[in-house]
């Protein structure tokens, strides 16, 4: 079990990697104690987050048809920039809610999700979705560098939040991209080490977990500028990449096949 390790973690405090700026039991408070976006650079976040909730309350209200949710940070919400005319292609006429933030960690996907008593901040709230798609963790990365057991814990944790939510919904969890040039890029092996943790939630009912990595990478491991420009984000043949990569996924587990 994820919390296994993670309770180990914080227990012996042995556990870390070179370049965390949190010890690890830091390191995992921070990645699982839901709050919210309050970067400098973040003042549209709770603009998005209003609007967020107020398509879900059009959804709910209008009785729309929905089948889908994409919940994830920047890389999710460039459905909407560098990926939107795929996603009206392939997702839009299904049903589909993005909720989606750039910069999100695990903590404020919590904190979104409703995890903080008190708070009208759940953006899926009567929602019934058929299926989650969810890909979070690489701003825990790049922005604390924290342990991989630590953001593999909030992924954990905004899973069950998910299932809890949405009790006769499907997860689709994705492994963290790829970033950074080659396989030995210091953030790529930590994004590397969380998914190879997180790959055991895809035991649970209702929960499937895939590894898209290889549609974006050279045979040598090299992540291409063709696809991600700055080794991050996908350009819209990325989003291509990944539309067609999870297409027999969704379909199946939407029971359209």
């Amino acid at each position: 079990m994820l919390r296994s390790i993670a309770l180990a973690l914080v227990a012996t405090n042995t556990a870390s990697y070179v370049l965390a700026k949190e010890s690890p039991a830091e390191a995992l408070k921070l990645a699982t104690t839901p709050c919210v976006q309050d970067s400098e650079w973040a003042g549209w976040w709770p603009h998005r987050h209003a609007d967020k909730l107020t398509e879900r309350d059009a959804i709910v209200g209008e009785g729309r048809p929905l089948q889908l949710v994409f919940v994830g940070d920047s890389i999710t919400h460039g459905w909407e920039n560098g990926g939107k005319s795929i996603w009206a292609e392939r997702f839009g006429p299904r049903g589909a809610f993005n909720i989606g933030f750039s910069g999100d960690r695990t903590e404020h996907v919590l904190w979104r999700l409703g995890v903080e008593s008190g708070k009208n901040n759940n953006e899926i709230a009567g929602l019934t979705p058929k299926l989650f798609v969810v890909m979070i963790g690489t701003n825990n990365t790049g922005h604390r560098q924290d342990p991989p057991e630590a953001i593999a814990e909030g992924i954990e944790q905004i899973v069950d939040r998910l299932l809890e939510v949405a009790p006769d919904s499907k997860v689709l969890l994705l492994a963290i991209f790829a970033r950074g040039e080659n396989a030995d890029d210091p953030l790529r092996v930590i994004n590397d080490g969380v998914n190879e943790l997180i790959a055991e939630l895809g035991d649970r009912d209702r929960v499937e977990f895939l590894d898209i990595n290889d549609v974006f990478l050279d045979d040598d491991g090299t992540l291409p500028k063709s696809v991600m420009p700055d080794l991050l984000h996908p350009n819209t043949e990325g989003y291509q990449l990944w539309a067609d990569a999870i297409e027999p996924h969704v379909a199946r587990l939407l029971g359209e096949k």
